[in-house]
């Protein structure tokens, strides 16, 4: 077995630098099995370098795969065994169809075969849009669906030969549409994270009632269309909490920990001992709504829960308690699996450490479902929590939307799920799980490789049930979102797996069918009138960036990425606002940076410092981040928007060069435009330090201004220095 990356900046015979793959590799057995089954043997790094996957990771990636390849003949078994089931398969068990345009589906079957074919349109009725045609160059027959086909999900059912195929047919726009209000004129919104603003009514962390209230003051004081937040995945129900909202423990239900209790409305009805009991636990962390130090998640949660309980406990009218049974049976089996993973959790404890009852009671263990009998009523308050979670996020984007805003909230869409959650517990098959987790590999911000610690879905899973627990994530969002973001939009086409042991650098990628996700996508945000933004930074091959526009999704470019040429290399001179992308969500920076002050005080270079995070000398990242803020300063020179002496003076004018970044923004052709809420208020320290775990207060810094002093809720839109960065985004339309 080769070692990992062993071939990079490899040569040909005539000494130019090596592009792809050699006839010799191309022969081997191993690479012609990883290749069947779906991995890329190579790829190209965000730097241009050519880089062959090694055999050890191939090998141990198609085992994550059920693919046997630890021996040669076993590589030849698997292989035989390949061909042998895609030759009795009659159809593929997924395909995608585009509105108004004529779709042919090849048979596996003789020409002269018998074929008999239904189908059924997602509403439950019968289409008759089906041909049946001799394909003469194959020898095959093919299906053709009419061009009328609806939008949705079909299944379609075909006979021939003694064999059946089942096919979920996804009928999707060919490119999601820009809703009016975003193609008549230019918009533009907030990011924040939701968690680090708080009102005086929160609980020590920013919960939805905040949100609310600041997507209703976003639209009427700055005149913002959109706000960008942070994942509301599901998390644990009980401490200890995980900070990060990109390690959720579900992807299909939300975070129950940031209901405002005070805001449901069976709270003002509550008896008075009764309500007098969840003053008294609000009260015990209010105070901490004051504080500008790391928020204690866990605290604030210990508090609320109970008081949850107490309102829950009190019951509903019978009006409510049809809704509430209305969204259980919407919510469908995948509410009562994540309750039941909620109720484990909570009584057996934190599936981690010695604790084994993830490996050894699955949900169908005869042990879980006496637990579930035992404990009903915590069963069913892990179902009423997620059902008041939904009406709270609900009404936070209705709010939105009646205040004024084009689009409203935009939800994140985080990579994937804790590998001890209950997506993945409750079924494992629709994961890779055990011996794989999901990452990246090394770039010039994450010089290591990244291991994120998920477990990637199973492509073939995906496939093979017509992509419908993708399909009820990606609705369940749009539920209560006009816009949803995607993070590392990569992973639509490929992921990243790493194999236990191996290093994030030692990875292979696995492919996805990209076509059957956009087209889940373009149907679930086609029907809210919504858009689709992937964040497409880092090691993204241009094709991919060309086919996510050729459906209608948006780009990210951020000013501190967007250097002539897409060049990596810090120092080199960045484009001209003109230059950047149409089909685009542009930005000044990141979650994952400090916020552009701190940026400009180098506090990126300070912090992986401290954190022994740098794989150079401390002295050579420092010269690079000078480079790359004198090239910033260069351009916004160049540009017209700061005059030399505020270049040479950067520390002197913090917020005027911040505004001219956010000035130079509003000069670009892209559609979409997003100034951070840290970078309107003046704070300084990063939310996140990728690469650190407990390092660092990760996820838990709250909204402060430049001088360190808390920024409520309702303050923040009236801060002069937000007023001021709003007028800038504006500029375009006064």
């Amino acid at each position: 077995m080769t070692d990992a990356r062993t071939h990079e900046a490899a040569t040909t015979d005539t000494g130019t630098p090596q592009r792809t793959e050699s006839a010799q590799r191309l022969a081997r057995p191993l690479i012609k099995l990883a290749k069947a089954c779906g991995l890329a043997t190579s790829f190209i790094d965000q730097l241009g370098t050519y880089t062959e996957i090694s055999d050890d990771a191939l090998v141990a990636v198609l085992k994550a795969l059920d693919v046997d390849a630890s021996t040669p003949e076993a590589i030849d078994r698997s292989m035989e065994k390949l061909e042998e089931e895609n030759s009795k398969r009659l159809l593929a068990p997924t395909i995608v169809a585009y509105v108004g345009q004529t779709t042919t589906i090849a048979l596996n079957c003789p020409a002269d075969a018998d074929v008999t074919v239904t189908m059924t349109l997602e509403n439950g009725e019968a289409y008759d849009g089906v041909t049946v045609l001799p394909d003469l160059n194959s020898g095959h027959p093919i299906l053709s669906l009419d061009a009328d086909l609806p939008m949705g999900y079909h299944t379609l059912d075909a006979q021939a030969d003694g064999r059946t195929g089942h096919a979920t047919i996804i009928a999707a726009p060919a490119r999601i549409p820009v809703p009016d209000k975003v193609a008549e004129q230019q918009r533009w919104g907030w990011m924040t994270q939701m968690y680090s603003v708080r009102s005086h009514d929160s609980w020590g962390v920013g919960d939805y009632g905040d949100l609310k209230r600041l997507l209703i003051d976003a639209a009427h004081e700055s005149g913002a269309d959109f706000m960008l937040i942070n994942p509301i995945h599901a998390g644990a129900p009980i401490p200890p909490l995980e900070p990060s909202p990109y390690l959720p423990e579900s992807r299909r239900f939300l975070n129950v920990t940031y209901i405002r209790p005070q805001d449901i409305p069976e709270y003002e009805t509550l008896p008075a001992d009764v309500k007098a009991q969840v003053d008294e636990l609000h009260a015990s962390v209010a105070a901490r709504n004051d504080e500008a130090t790391p928020m204690d998640i866990n605290a604030a949660w210990s508090a609320k829960r109970p008081a949850l309980r107490l309102i829950f406990d009190a019951g509903r009218n019978a009006k409510r308690e049809l809704e509430f049974e209305h969204f259980k049976a919407t919510a469908g089996p995948d509410l009562d699996s994540f309750a039941t993973w909620c109720l484990c959790f909570e009584v057996w404890g934190a599936p981690w450490g010695e604790n084994r009852w993830f490996f050894e009671k699955p949900i169908d263990d005869p042990a879980v479902q006496e637990l579930v009998e035992k404990h009903h009523d915590l069963f069913e308050f892990n179902r009423w929590l997620q059902w008041i979670a939904a009406e709270q996020v609900t009404a936070a984007q209705q709010a939105a939307t009646e205040s004024g805003m084009a689009l409203g909230l935009m939800q994140d869409m985080a990579v994937g799920v804790h590998g001890l959650g209950a997506d993945a517990w409750a079924n494992p098959e629709r994961f890779a799980t055990g011996s794989v987790t999901v990452g990246c590999p090394p770039d010039f911000y994450n010089q290591q490789g990244q291991d994120w610690g998920q477990p990637p879905f199973n492509p073939r899973y995906l496939e093979s049930t017509g992509y419908q627990v993708y399909r009820e994530m990606v609705h369940a969002m749009y539920e209560h979102a006009g816009a949803v973001r995607i993070d590392h939009v990569l992973g639509l086409f490929r992921l990243w797996w790493i194999p236990q042991g191996l290093g994030a650098k030692n990875g292979a990628y696995v492919m996805y069918n990209h076509e059957a996700m956009l087209g889940v996508l373009a149907i679930e945000a086609t029907r809210v009138g919504g858009m689709v933004i992937g964040e497409d930074l880092g090691t993204v091959p241009d094709y991919v960036r060309r086919i996510l526009a050729d459906h209608g999704v948006l780009g990210t470019d951020v000013e501190w990425f967007s250097r002539v040429d897409d060049s990596p290399n810090a120092g080199d001179p960045y484009k001209e606002p003109g230059e950047y992308r149409k089909q685009a969500l542009a930005s000044v920076t990141t979650h994952d940076l400090p916020p552009t002050a701190g940026y400009l005080n180098f506090e990126h270079v300070k912090l992986r410092e401290e954190l022994h995070l740098l794989s150079e000398p401390v002295e050579a990242f420092a010269a690079s981040a000078m480079a790359e803020r004198t090239a910033m300063m260069n351009r916004l020179v160049e540009s017209g928007y700061i005059p030399a002496s505020v270049a040479e003076d950067v520390e002197g004018h913090i917020q005027e060069i911040v505004e001219a970044m956010h000035a130079m923004l509003t000069d670009t052709p892209s559609l979409l435009l997003q100034a951070a809420l840290v970078d309107g208020v003046g704070e300084t320290r990063s939310q996140n330090q990728p690469g650190t775990s407990y390092e660092y207060s990760n996820w838990r810094v709250p909204l402060a201004d430049e001088h360190g002093h808390v920024v409520h809720t309702d303050e923040v839109f009236s801060l002069p220095r937000v007023r001021s960065l709003s007028a800038v985004m504006q500029r375009k339309r006064r």
